[in-house]
């Protein structure tokens, strides 16, 4: 009979593979303690991310009003010069203001 490797030699009764447990229950009490610790360190780590993910939401949506206001702001500015150029024009020029009527 060949050997779970393929060996031709071994055999499952040569004591090799040994399919006994071999654990007690300390030492199934221990890893159970072990994974409880594993698994409140994970639930942790996900209010974490979450957490960090909410306040990621809200800075971006923050900076997104940010931009919005600042692109106003330019926008308001830049009518503001055209019509300030228009009017320094129109005096230079005679002809009647945006919003004047002419007599």
């Amino acid at each position: 009979m060949s050997g779970p490797n393929g060996d031709p030699n071994i055999s499952m009764d040569d004591g090799i593979i040994n399919d006994e447990d071999e654990f007690g229950d300390e030492e199934y009490a221990a890893i159970n303690s072990m994974l409880d610790q594993i698994n409140s360190y994970l639930d942790d780590l996900e209010e974490r991310n979450d957490a960090l993910n909410g306040k990621l939401h809200e800075l971006m949506e923050s900076n997104r009003q940010a931009r919005l206001e600042f692109r106003a702001q330019l926008n308001g500015a830049q009518s503001e010069g055209e019509q300030k150029s228009e009017e320094e024009q129109s005096k230079e020029d005679g002809s009647p203001q945006r919003g004047e009527k002419s007599e």
